[in-house]
């Protein structure tokens, strides 16, 4: 499976901030705020991984993240030159994909919860179609709404609406088999001249091939696109560390727990910021690696 991150826009809502930085390149207490969504994919075992970014910004990603290869990650790059529709990166990123399956995650969204890889995992080996994850929130009428069966099964799918038929958000975390980049390319452009990605969702809906995960109680999922849901992302970020001792979205401990990189890895790439806290993490991480840690949640 392939993994695309979408970090392009402009970030409007979050000027000053983003006057000359991209949104995914803010810190989010102790990380850029891109850590996160790119850990949410190495939790999925993704190693493939292409940034979607503006050409404004792209450079940025390059300099963070280069190639991929300390995390055992292969990583590219492609540019959006204008922001046209979540469902714009499964055409830019077509080539990428190349018949295979995706996932696709949002650049500003925060994932966290008990046996999420789990979850991914299990979503992974019952892809059929369209799989989306959930989550409940108390003002429905502001996000796209599933509804869905026992099984799972999505039996509806609205966008903001004013009589939501269930409660369920879907997230910014979409997992699609082979047909999405046939199915996007012959999207129409919505009024505000977008590729939308609950058309993309809407197509499986039809053919009776969307599901849904619901991430239940004690899952946090967070959206950073304003100043006061990123004070508060990284609020939840410090105190989940400071209490629990346990590092949210560590990508080179995902790599570890995955596999992707040895304990001596992750211990060189702890010492390359010795004197900080999150490289002593990096070390005590690599000190106290045990095998078959994959479900580890972080």
């Amino acid at each position: 499976m392939k993994g695309i991150i979408l970090a392009g826009g402009s970030g409007t809502r979050l000027r000053p901030l983003t006057g000359a930085v991209s949104k995914q390149i803010l810190p989010v207490y102790d990380k850029p705020m891109i850590y996160y969504p790119l850990s949410v994919l190495m939790l999925a075992g993704i190693r493939d991984i292409l940034v979607i970014s503006s050409k404004d910004h792209s450079d940025s990603f390059r300099t963070l993240l280069g190639d991929g290869s300390r995390l055992g990650l292969n990583i590219c790059y492609a540019e959006q030159d204008a922001p046209r529709g979540i469902a714009e990166a499964l055409v830019i990123g077509a080539d990428f994909i190349d018949g295979d399956q995706v996932a696709l995650v949002l650049g500003d969204n925060i994932f966290h919860g008990p046996r999420f890889s789990l979850l991914l995992d299990d979503a992974l080996r019952r892809l059929d179609g369209a799989w989306l994850f959930g989550y409940r929130v108390r003002d429905p009428q502001r996000f796209g709404i599933g509804e869905i069966d026992a099984e799972g099964r999505l039996l509806s799918l609205q966008e903001k609406p004013a009589q939501p038929r269930s409660d369920i958000a879907v997230t910014g975390l979409y997992l699609y088999d082979a047909d999405v980049v046939g199915i996007a390319k012959n999207l129409s452009p919505s009024a505000r001249g977008e590729l939308e990605i609950t058309d993309v969702n809407l197509a499986y809906l039809r053919q009776g091939r969307a599901h849904l995960t619901e991430l239940g109680r004690g899952f946090a999922w967070l959206d950073m696109g304003t100043h006061d849901s990123l004070l508060q992302a990284a609020q939840y970020v410090q105190l989940v560390q400071e209490r629990q001792g346990v590092w949210i979205a560590c990508v080179e401990e995902v790599a570890l727990n995955r596999g992707f990189i040895t304990p001596e890895q992750c211990r060189r790439l702890g010492e390359e910021m010795a004197g900080t806290a999150y490289g002593s993490y990096l070390a005590d991480v690599a000190d106290r690696h045990r095998p078959l840690l994959t479900a580890r949640a972080v």
